[in-house]
């Protein structure tokens, strides 16, 4: 395939970038914290999260700065996200964290049904107007190329990954089709994050028993005030030691884990278990959890939770760069698949929310932990409140599991739905 060269953007130096995104983040915070009448109606409509993702990808897609050519969304995913996990799962409470794994294990499985029958029943729906878009044949087949996307989805990379390698797209197909898995799960975060910023009307919606999940974080809140206090350089500096120490910590022992499974059990791949990132998420995590049984909990009073919020955000903002939404023009037919796909999975995680009452809270969680993987779930988790990010990375994490798995199911579903 015959790589065509990116435009160059406007800004290309990515000191000068993550200098954009953070006075953007910061513009947003103290516009959101404002008590002036027009702020408060804006951000009573729009959630301040939102906007910290949907701003950069707005800067992207009018090629002001580029997230195709940028390093800072590696650099923020590889090191700011599994600080991030260190710092939130510090003060972690896994037995309030337990009572939750009902209705977030139910919402997570019924979103993992969502994609897999979606695929199939989006190229159903659009084989009967436009059975071109769906068609194709060999490595052309469309098909084949939908099922990295069904592995990305309920998966992540790796999964994405193990279905390119199973059922080999041809090069451009594949290329149109991280284009649709991109916009589309990023279209849908969007969704997500602006669902969490109205979380109280969504459970009223679905009239929900949210008691366990504002327990827990009514919990949270009272254990930050009683150990509150201001914090000194010693404080901070220990808790971004810990941070990104124990995150320097997981790179190297993922780097040994990764490839010896790799070398001795190749077979576990389809787990995710050859996957450095995977090993990455669940070391910084494995961490955080070890650290909360001991003294280094009470840092969470100086602010722990705090600055793995900024880790986050950060890597929010490199997320929204990623989205080019003129994109959708190059290929609308494929897009719409996409769009049709992605809305079962929400129709069908919405009925089923209905159904059982569950807080939105499990809903979103349940459906990022699939799309988004661990990259993105722990943000739509604290989006809600920070001591439930964890919630995010356990069921990303059980996603990793599943993702070959149900990607393949799902792949030879839509082999049998295409024309």
């Amino acid at each position: 395939m015959e790589n065509t060269p990116l435009p160059e953007p406007l800004i290309s130096n990515d000191a000068v970038v993550l200098g954009l995104l953070v006075m953007i983040l910061a513009l947003v915070f103290k516009t959101s914290a404002s008590e002036r009448p027009f702020f408060k109606k804006f951000y009573a409509v729009v959630p301040s999260l939102l906007l910290c993702y949907f701003l950069p990808s707005v800067l992207n897609s009018m090629n002001i700065i580029s997230g195709a050519q940028s390093g800072l969304y590696d650099m923020a995913s590889n090191y700011l996200l599994p600080a991030s996990l260190v710092l939130f799962t510090l003060s972690l409470d896994m037995k309030e964290i337990w009572k939750l794994r009902r209705k977030a294990g139910l919402m997570f499985i019924t979103g993992t049904v969502g994609i897999i029958i979606g695929g199939p029943l989006a190229i159903l729906l659009v084989s009967v107007f436009s059975p071109e878009t769906v068609g194709g044949a060999g490595p052309e087949a469309v098909w084949r190329g939908l099922s990295t996307i069904a592995g990305s989805w309920i998966g992540g990379g790796a999964n994405q990954a193990a279905m390119y390698r199973v059922f080999e797209p041809s090069p451009d197909l594949f290329s149109a089709m991280i284009a649709v898995d991109v916009i589309i799960a990023n279209i849908w975060l969007a969704f997500l994050l602006y669902g969490a910023g109205i979380s109280a009307r969504m459970d009223r919606f679905f009239k929900a028993d949210a008691s366990a999940v504002n327990e827990l974080k009514s919990k949270m809140e009272i254990y930050q005030q009683n150990t509150l206090r201001i914090p000194k350089l010693g404080d901070t500096m220990q808790i971004i030691g810990i941070g990104l120490g124990l995150t320097g910590i997981a790179h190297y022992l993922s780097d040994i884990i990764a490839p010896w499974i790799g070398e001795n059990a190749p077979y576990l791949d389809k787990f995710s278990l050859t996957s450095g990132f995977f090993w990455l998420v669940v070391l910084a995590t494995a961490f955080g959890m070890i650290l909360s049984l001991t003294r280094a909990r009470n840092l969470e009073g100086a602010g722990a939770s705090r600055i793995g919020s900024v880790f986050l955000y950060v890597l929010v903002a490199t997320i929204g760069m990623q989205m080019d939404v003129l994109a959708i023009f190059d290929n609308p037919g494929l897009f719409l698949v996409g769009l049709i796909w992605i809305s079962i999975h929400g129709l069908l995680l919405f009925a089923v929310g209905k159904l059982i009452r569950a807080p939105f809270f499990f809903l979103a969680v349940g459906s990022q932990a699939n799309v988004g993987g661990a990259a993105s779930a722990p943000i739509v988790a604290a989006a809600f409140h920070p001591s439930l990010a964890p919630v995010g990375v356990l069921l990303a994490v059980l996603g990793y599991a599943l993702g070959t798995y149900g990607g393949y199911l799902c792949a030879l579903i839509m082999q049998q739905a295409a024309p």
